[in-house]
């Protein structure tokens, strides 16, 4: 079985949620990336997010676009991700965020290979269009690699329903329109999408984009099965080349603690 679905159905067995916090690869640096992936592993987190640099992304905020810029100006490649990730020899599932492009590059069923080999169970594909990733969906499926599809608030419900049918591993619900990064409140239509989706499919419903704070995940905590986070985390990195890795671990180490003890509360 799928490390993914291996998660959630442990997770489901003891009524838990899953945190799935974003990492930028090489942002600051790559053996950074390897301590930060794993504190964040040992803060709570219970699936981990890879961000694989891109000069153009498609649904990545300032934050984010900025931490793909600093590694990318460091020559980040490809390669170099996959190299780092296999070094994790994490507890976790991975997953990878990534745009088409980059895996067109190395074609579809290499790109599946070498990402399992290093240790993604997943990828998350948002500038693949859904009525285009059919010859993807099945190279995945025949090599037990979840391709998640993503749902937006502006998603027509029959088209989302679709989506939703085809996606593995967990359906990725995007709470805002827009791009990536904080806000202050979550808006209260994310509740009534969930509710919707929750109709369509038995997978866990995952949501992202604009979850920065406790009090953001404590209210989607009894309608969604995971919170994603990103630029919160990502933020704690703008300065990271100048302070000691240690500091840094530290930062996004009690950010994570806090999202992830709001998710799930400790047992009374």
């Amino acid at each position: 079985m799928n490390p993914i679905d291996t998660t959630f159905q442990r997770l489901r067995q003891h009524s838990r949620k899953a945190f799935i916090p974003f990492l930028t690869a090489g942002d600051p640096n790559l053996p950074a990336t390897v301590e930060i992936a794993k504190a964040l592993a040992k803060s709570g987190a219970n699936i981990l997010e890879i961000g694989f640099p891109y000069s153009d992304p498609i649904a990545d905020g300032p934050i984010i676009q900025a931490s793909y810029t600093r590694a990318l100006d460091r020559g980040l490649r490809l390669d170099d991700i996959f190299t780092t990730v296999a070094k994790l020899k994490l507890d976790i599932p991975v997953v990878a965020m990534v745009s088409y492009s980059l895996i067109q590059r190395k074609g579809d069923a290499a790109f599946i290979e070498r990402a399992q080999q290093s240790g993604f169970s997943g990828a998350i594909v948002p500038d693949l269009p859904f009525d285009e990733s059919g010859e993807m969906e099945r190279i995945a499926a025949q090599a037990d690699f979840k391709l998640i599809q993503l749902v937006t608030p502006t998603t027509p419900h029959e088209r989302a329903a679709a989506i939703a049918k085809r996606s593995t591993g967990f359906l990725y619900c995007v709470s805002v329109t827009g791009i990536t990064g904080e806000r202050d409140r979550l808006p209260d239509e994310v509740l009534a999408q969930l509710a919707f989706l929750r109709g369509q499919t038995q997978l866990p419903l995952c949501v992202g984009f604009g979850i920065s704070r406790p009090e953001h995940v404590a209210r989607l905590r009894d309608a969604a099965d995971g919170v994603i986070v990103g630029s919160a985390l990502v933020r704690k990195l703008e300065h990271a080349d100048k302070q000691p890795l240690s500091e840094v671990v530290a930062s996004v180490s009690d950010l994570a603690r806090s999202l992830a003890a709001a998710l799930n509360p400790p047992s009374k």
